[in-house]
């Protein structure tokens, strides 16, 4: 009798879909992202960014601990200093914004990992990435005298109990830079998650406005890859697994599974998906205004991210999709 297959057999009854599904979502996979600001009981929300606040150190450990209450392992730290200048300094000041939280959290909540970008854009007064020539307003960032200002950071981030160190940059050679200053100065263990294929992407808009990181004249497009490139991707990647990578991310995600793909089939190092604010923001908005049904859409495109590849996924959405997954059964 026709047909012999019937796919829809194993359809039938919520708890064999269950059985029979091919990639799940948990809170383990999960990395939520916060903003560090100066001050005391200070929470800001973004206003591109419905649910995300700006929080000042205090409000930092209360959103590390319910965090970590929720079965997320860890937290991805954005510092925005009180004042910016051309090194950076706020970056890699031993009382830089991010050097404090990261020691309020790992003192408040041991077991959860804290992760720290490793980046220049927040603290330069040009927003861009690194050092740039004096009087130059095209954004070309010097990239060897920056690589310097990243391992001074990435030292002093570790010497503030930072558990892994989150390049962003893309200057060429700053794993290899970053993993000599750790082990340098005894670091050795601690891993680095490189942003590997990151992308001159217009989905970063609204963290433009979280962490008050617009550059001031130019763009990033020196050094942030061109969005309709895939085989350089894979070169990135390869060039920073050779210099010691230890975790591997493609940002942003929702437009570059492919790339996730790709990476995932050409490392065997975990692989992460930064799942940005603009990815976030448009989902909140139709959300707000009724047009979707935000929880399905969330799980649904955090599971597609899972299903491309990504071991791990950086996202805004980390606290609800928690909740929603402890409520299906």
């Amino acid at each position: 009798m026709f047909p012999t297959h019937r796919p829809r057999r194993l359809r039938s009854h919520p708890q064999l879909r269950r059985m029979v599904r091919e990639t799940t979502l948990t809170t383990s996979d999960l990395i939520y992202p916060l903003f560090a600001v100066p001050g005391e009981s200070i929470a800001n929300e973004v206003r591109s960014m419905p649910g995300v606040y700006q929080l000042s150190v205090d409000k930092i450990v209360e959103e590390a601990k319910e965090v970590y209450d929720l079965g997320i392992p860890c937290i991805i730290l954005f510092g925005i200093p009180a004042d910016k200048d051309t090194d950076a300094t706020g970056a890699w000041h031993d009382c830089g914004i991010v050097q404090k939280a990261t020691q309020a959290v790992k003192e408040a909540v041991p077991d959860l990992i804290v992760m720290v970008d490793t980046c220049l854009c927040e603290y330069t007064s040009h927003g861009h990435c690194g050092y740039l020539e004096v009087g130059d307003l095209t954004g070309r960032v010097l990239n060897d005298p920056t690589l310097e200002l990243l391992k001074k950071t990435a030292v002093s981030q570790a010497q503030a109990g930072a558990d892994i160190i989150a390049p962003s940059g893309m200057m060429d050679g700053f794993v290899t830079a970053i993993r000599q200053g750790l082990d340098e100065h005894g670091f050795e263990d601690i891993p680095i998650m490189s942003y590997a294929a990151k992308y001159a992407s217009a989905y970063y808009g609204p963290f433009r406005d979280a962490a008050e990181s617009t550059p001031q004249f130019g763009d990033r497009r020196t050094y942030q890859m061109d969005p309709g490139n895939s085989r350089e991707a894979i070169k990135e990647i390869e060039l920073d697994v050779a210099e010691g990578a230890d975790m591997l991310m493609v940002k942003p995600a929702l437009s570059y599974m492919d790339i996730i793909w790709q990476v995932k089939q050409a490392s065997n190092l975990p692989v992460a998906a930064y799942n940005v604010s603009g990815e976030y923001s448009m989902v909140k908005a139709a959300a707000l205004n009724g047009w979707i049904d935000e929880e399905k859409v969330v799980l649904e495109t955090l599971t597609s991210f899972k299903r491309a590849g990504a071991d791990l996924i950086l996202t805004y959405h980390a606290k609800d999709a928690a909740r929603w997954l402890q409520s299906i059964k």
